[in-house]
């Protein structure tokens, strides 16, 4: 495990979700070296999807730029070391109305084949 406090640099979550995340890294810091930046990831992921519902995603390493869309109350970006952990639900916005029909259309498409 890396030595050091996590340092929490963005969250719009509640604090227990936040310590979740906390905890489950430090957990998976012992299962993996800090070099297993995948499977550290694969691990955070999987146990939100299952405490907290399908659709997380996890970022983690030393050096990495993000934009991403997430659900309200479902974002962490933090530190443990010189490792960073970004870890969110995904969320798709439909910023236009004609795009949001054409999805719609979609979704009936489907549902009849």
């Amino acid at each position: 495990m890396l030595e050091g406090k996590a340092v929490i640099g963005d969250t719009d979550m509640l604090g227990t979700m936040q310590q979740d995340a906390l905890d489950l890294a430090a957990k998976a810091l012992d299962f993996f070296d800090v070099t297993e930046a995948t499977e550290i990831a694969r691990f955070l992921k999987k146990e939100f999807d299952t405490m907290y519902g399908p659709g997380w995603q996890c970022i983690v390493g030393t050096d990495f730029g993000s934009f991403v869309t997430h659900c309200y109350g479902c974002f962490i970006h933090f530190y443990i070391g010189s490792l960073a952990i970004l870890l969110f639900k995904g969320s798709a916005a439909l910023e236009d109305p004609k795009a949001e029909a054409e999805a719609d259309r979609f979704s009936t498409l489907q549902e009849i084949a």
